[in-house]
């Protein structure tokens, strides 16, 4: 385990995966995290970025949030274009933006459901107050997905060669054959 600012890369990887980090990266630092990708990839190398997303804000909170304070103390939500303009400001060329949005609104369903079938053995390892944060924290964020407050998004970026060519393939079908 290593902090991705401090990672040294002899030889560029051919892909690069990021899920569920992308949150606790932080807007500010959204410039150092895809340059630090960038740089990791070799020429035609591509990077899949699973991350959630929030609408474009409406207001700013003053104090924590709910889930700040409790769930995800160092997390930060951004709208997808905050990430993709990060993206391509180090390079990166968008080659595909695919949201799962109400796929992870049921994800949420079902792991709140199993929380619940699973109560006691919940208690085995936690306290009843944090039992019913996470409780509550899924179920508030399967609504947010649910209704489109939340996204995730797997982006996928490419690092162009010299001459300018992703090496991919032209479509989302011959990707997957």
């Amino acid at each position: 385990m290593q902090d991705y600012r401090e990672l040294q890369v002899s030889e560029g990887y051919d892909a690069l995966v990021s899920v569920g980090m992308f949150e606790h990266v932080g807007a500010a630092q959204f410039g150092t995290y895809f340059r630090q990708a960038m740089q990791m990839l070799r020429p035609g190398g591509v990077f899949l970025n699973h991350s959630i997303a929030s609408e474009a804000p409406t207001r700013s909170h003053s104090a924590p949030t709910f889930i700040q304070r409790y769930v995800f103390p160092d997390g930060e939500l951004a709208p997808i274009n905050i990430s993709i303009r990060a993206a391509e400001q180090a390079g990166f060329e968008v080659r595909d933006v695919e949201s799962l949005r109400e796929h992870y609104a049921l994800t949420l369903r079902h792991w709140v459901n199993r929380l619940e079938e699973n109560h006691l053995q919940a208690l085995e390892f936690v306290s009843e107050p944090t039992y019913r944060v996470w409780r509550l924290f899924m179920s508030a964020a399967a609504y947010g997905f649910a209704t489109g407050g939340l996204n995730v998004y797997q982006t996928l970026l490419v690092k162009r060669d010299s001459n300018g060519s992703s090496n991919l393939p032209l479509t989302r079908a011959d990707w997957y054959g």
